[in-house]
């Protein structure tokens, strides 16, 4: 149902889009929550390739002042976890105006798992303040979402 509209053919996203078309369906008003930005994408590949947002290219085409900030993936203490010589860059778009994260792309293994967590400060509009004080655990590579904030200027 979802992939009739042709926004981004992709399992996981036509079941979300079923999910908000089965909402209005039943009465209940989902069209101010469904989310045409808030897209997740994986490649996977070896190294994976994931991303969520819009590019920084997208969201200056749209007039946005965004900031990238950019981290090794592999210089986290977690990487070990992941096996020897692990490399990929993450990389999250910062929307100045507001302060929250638009975008988001990780590169290396097993990054899929990190795409949600970037998928939910994105949906719920959280500010990298608040961010800052969402502690990962040690030692995993999660932890890129610190070195990306300190990149970013927190």
């Amino acid at each position: 149902m979802g992939d009739c509209n042709g926004l981004a053919l992709l399992t996981h996203m036509g079941k979300y889009q079923a999910r908000i078309a089965g909402d209005v369906i039943a009465g209940k008003d989902a069209r101010d929550r469904a989310s045409r930005d808030v897209v997740t994408r994986v490649t996977f590949t070896d190294p994976q390739v994931c991303a969520v947002g819009p590019t920084g290219a997208q969201a200056r085409e749209r007039g946005i002042d965004v900031r990238v900030a950019r981290f090794p993936t592999g210089e986290v203490s977690g990487a070990y976890t992941q096996g020897e010589g692990i490399s990929g860059t993450s990389q999250i778009l910062v929307d100045e105006s507001r302060h929250v994260i638009i975008g988001a792309t990780f590169t290396g293994p097993a990054m899929q798992e990190l795409l949600h967590s970037a998928t939910v400060a994105i949906a719920g509009r959280v500010p990298v303040e608040t961010l800052w004080h969402a502690v990962p655990s040690f030692p995993t590579v999660s932890e890129v979402w610190l070195r990306l904030l300190e990149e970013y200027g927190l």
